[in-house]
């Protein structure tokens, strides 16, 4: 039995819906296509923080729809195979995958554990030496508090960065508080640790104040993905550092096409001109003469989520379905842990921007028909350069 449905009627009939108690329970309901969700991470954080870009799939309501399946049964949202069709991926991978979050997520391994083999995927353990967690000075315990969103948003990473590089190792390191000074700090002990090529991240905030932790992202040899927002149009920090790879989101679904898939931009992905941080010379769009975002992109509409096994409670966990531009950073993320590549920043995406399939419709705000927030032939903000279509540009 396949219970992959896209319609709302269809995920309320084939799944058990359960209430969890988590952060972003005073959240209001979203709505992308047929689907209602909300954020994972309350949105108006205060300044000098982040918050996270996960979105999960709800009913009207804005319970989540959970499930417990059996191995025989698909979960409900793209899995693995899906997204390596959808981004003609097919290698596995070798390299080590950081991944950047705050606060403590005690049944990451446990959790991974259950998507990994519910796809087939090898499995990455700390006794096998595939997986580690460490907090942000590097250390394995001394662990953050825990925070469901948050939990929920590490979960969707662990899982996206395995489906599209299943060989590739994973350290998950763990900031304090969601504050830009922790999260900095997590990075820098991300690039420190021997073997990491890739330091993924999904959250963002103000571009105000962020100055003195903009270095802490310019990490040469490493990719360094970040994800643009869930917002629509508007930058943020840090996609806007000229020395990350910006990755904005797209609504993905099959098609009678050659490739068998079609994208166009998500409404809530973000995009847009910093105010504070200069253009990077692999950047040759006019109208902004700033720092643009996005790069590059990839699956990020709810409407056409992915499966996630993480925490639905403080001491509950499911399958849920999730979007957000927390889906597609990592997911980059893991496309650049297949190459093993040791970029600098994203100019090399920009030098094959012919090898990427070119998202040409849709728009995330009003930006008076300009590329900042409308998609088009060649680079515009909410897609940047297009999605994966292989390796090449990574």
């Amino acid at each position: 039995m396949n219970l992959r449905k896209w319609g709302l009627s269809a995920l309320a009939l084939t799944f058990c819906a359960t209430t969890g108690t988590v952060a972003y329970a005073n959240q209001p309901v979203e709505r992308s296509g047929n689907h209602y969700h909300k954020v994972a991470c309350d949105r108006g954080n205060a300044p000098g923080t982040a918050r996270c870009h996960a979105h999960v799939v709800t009913d009207a309501a804005g319970n989540e729809l959970t499930a417990n399946v059996s191995p025989n049964v698909t979960p409900s949202g793209y899995g693995p195979s899906d997204l390596r069709s959808a981004y003609n991926i097919t290698t596995n991978g070798t390299t080590t995958i950081a991944i950047v979050d705050a606060y403590g997520y005690p049944n990451a391994e446990a959790h991974l554990g259950v998507y990994r083999s519910q796809y087939g995927l090898p499995a990455c353990t700390t006794a096998n030496g595939c997986f580690k967690k460490v907090n942000q000075n590097g250390v394995q315990g001394s662990y953050p508090a825990t925070n469901t969103g948050w939990d929920q948003e590490q979960a969707l990473d662990l899982d996206m960065a395995s489906a599209m590089c299943p060989g590739c190792k994973i350290v998950l390191v763990q900031a304090t508080t969601a504050s830009y000074a922790n999260l900095a700090q997590a990075v820098r002990t991300a690039a420190g640790i021997a073997g990491v090529t890739v330091i993924s991240n999904s959250y963002g905030g103000s571009e105000a104040g962020t100055t003195s932790y903009e270095a802490s992202y310019n990490q040469p040899g490493k990719a360094v993905t970040v994800s643009t927002g869930d917002s629509g149009y508007g930058v943020q920090f840090p996609a806007s550092s000229p020395h990350v790879i910006a990755v904005g989101g797209t609504n993905l679904v099959r098609a009678s096409n050659s490739r068998g898939w079609s994208e166009t931009a998500w409404s809530s992905g973000g995009s847009g001109c910093s105010t504070v941080y200069a253009k990077p010379s692999f950047q040759t769009d006019a109208l902004c003469t700033m720092r643009m975002e996005a790069d590059v992109s990839a699956v990020g509409d709810p409407n056409t989520g992915v499966a996630v096994y993480g925490p639905t409670s403080g001491n509950q966990a499911g399958w849920m379905v999730f979007g957000g531009t927390s889906v597609s950073a990592p997911l980059i993320g893991g496309i650049y842990g297949v190459t093993g590549h040791t970029p600098t920043g994203a100019a090399s995406i920009y030098a094959n921007k012919a090898s990427l399939n070119d998202v040409t419709s849709g728009t995330n705000g009003s930006c008076g028909g300009t590329y900042f927030c409308t998609a088009g032939a060649g680079y515009d903000g909410p897609t940047g350069n297009g999605t994966p279509n292989g390796v090449a540009p990574f």
